[in-house]
């Protein structure tokens, strides 16, 4: 896409709005007690559950935080769209897609029903197969290569270099026999491109980085930003990769629940199991929150309804508007 192709942007309100409606959200769903912590994974389970953080960080590079913004966690499945627009940028959007595919399952993030189900066996990159396919697309001969490609770009994403937590890595490396099997099964079908074990592996290390909520805002706002860094002031993909990751973020990024997710919050977005959600607001910025709570879907609970109240509060919803012509009477007599 050209620089000088028209696009749809708009701008964040004053920052003294932004900083108080972000206080008052957090305030209001402080006491949100729904749903339970993840225990699948035993390292998980041992999150405090009370923890609960939020971010915005403007197109611009304004930063505005709240809670336990800076509280570091594992960014799981909240990966997927950002290792998914490396791959993109690495090898090409449309090479990406024939093999990875970008439409919504409808079932379960790590369902092995849908590979058997669907024809293009991974569906969509926002998946654990489909994440798994993108994994063991990316540049390297082997899995170090790989591994090093995804931190690097995943940290120029954030904007500092990110850490492995390697508690976590340990813990899921020792339960993770549904995704060996997901890696399995997708190569006996020949729709890997890598070793089954290591891909999974080096998909294992990268849900096991650690972030904050604030991290989740930078790596959200670089694309809104059409994919610079609005901090750092550095490229990490191109403007054309941003907006394609966008768009299989709006219909996939929340799994099963994506329809309702762009029918309350009008927004792309992506959850992680740990407690972590990313949205973006194409051309205003990025909202990272943190609250390890999770419904039956693996979404945070309490990361939801704060992203509904800013959406609908900041003037964040891409679905929302005004008319320009002014409404006219109806005539009486039909």
């Amino acid at each position: 896409m050209s620089s000088d192709e028209p696009v749809s942007t708009g701008h964040l309100p004053a920052p003294s709005d932004v900083t108080r409606i972000l206080a008052a959200g957090h305030q209001r769903y402080l006491e949100l007690n729904d749903g339970q912590v993840a225990d699948y994974i035993p390292a998980l389970a041992a999150a405090e559950p009370d923890r609960f953080g939020a971010c915005v960080v403007s197109s611009d590079g304004t930063e505005f935080d709240v809670g336990d913004s800076r509280h570091e966690f594992s960014i799981q499945s909240v990966s997927k769209p950002f290792v998914f627009a490396l791959a993109c940028e690495a090898l090409g959007a449309e090479a990406v897609r024939s093999r990875v595919g970008v439409n919504a399952t409808g079932l379960p993030f790590n369902s092995v029903m849908a590979i058997e189900l669907n024809r293009d066996r991974t569906m969509n990159p926002m998946v654990n197969a489909g994440a798994l396919a993108t994994t063991s697309l990316v540049p390297g001969t082997s899995a170090s290569e790989k591994w090093s490609f995804v931190v690097e770009g995943l940290s120029a994403f954030a904007g500092r270099p990110l850490q492995l937590d390697e508690e976590v890595y340990q813990s899921e490396a020792a339960t993770n026999l549904r995704n060996q099997g997901i890696a399995h099964l997708l190569s006996g079908y020949g729709e890997l491109w890598f070793d089954p074990d290591q891909t999974t592996d080096v998909y294992t290390r990268q849900c096991s980085l650690l972030v904050s909520a604030h991290d989740l805002a930078v790596m959200g706002a670089t694309l809104a930003d059409g994919g610079v860094n609005p901090v750092t002031g550095g490229r990490v993909v191109s403007a054309d990769t941003a907006r394609r990751v966008l768009a299989t973020l709006a219909t996939s990024g929340l799994y099963e629940r994506s329809g309702d997710w762009l029918y309350d919050v009008g927004l792309p977005g992506k959850s992680g199991v740990s407690g972590g959600i990313v949205t973006v607001a194409p051309g205003k910025g990025g909202l990272g929150t943190y609250s390890p709570r999770l419904d039956e879907a693996g979404n945070s609970v309490r990361g939801q309804a704060l992203t509904r109240h800013l959406s609908r509060h900041l003037g964040l919803n891409l679905f929302a508007s005004s008319p320009l012509v002014p409404e006219r009477p109806r005539d009486a007599g039909g």
